[in-house]
């Protein structure tokens, strides 16, 4: 049987319907990516702004130790951060909350296990991104 050269057909290129399925694929793969890194991010601030939190009451307690300052005492603010002093400046939050100095009542270093976080650091965050406050759960080695 002898074949025509209509009989032989070739496809060339791709029909609406599979370029379609293909834009539809790589779409979805991306916005898997997007909220992925959207998700790293967010705990990337967090982490950072703990860690804000845990230089801080390095800074509070060196000062502590340094002045010999008892339990129960008042420090202010001014004598941790400025120039040439502890910190330099009040962190900024990374996720874009609030920090909230507590120096009021002091701790000591040796904090007591199991106590409320909100009491025993020197600064707390309500990061605004997610509405609710984090801060460490457990700050006894610090």
């Amino acid at each position: 049987m002898k074949v025509t050269k209509n009989q032989i057909s070739s496809k060339k290129g791709m029909t609406l319907l599979e370029l379609t399925v293909v834009i539809l694929v790589l779409l979805t793969l991306i916005s898997v990516l997007f909220i992925g890194a959207r998700a790293w991010k967010d705990g990337a601030d967090r982490s950072n702004c703990i860690l804000n939190i845990r230089n801080f009451q390095v800074a509070v307690r060196s000062y502590a130790n340094m002045k010999q300052v008892e339990d129960g005492t008042d420090i202010l603010i001014g004598e941790i951060v400025g120039a040439n002093k502890f910190m330099d400046e009040l962190p900024t939050c990374p996720g874009g909350g609030l920090y909230t100095p507590n120096l009021t009542g002091y701790q000591s270093v040796s904090l007591p296990a199991g106590s409320d976080p909100a009491t025993a650091t020197f600064l707390t965050c309500d990061y605004a991104a997610s509405g609710e406050p984090h801060y460490p759960n457990d700050v006894t080695g610090w």
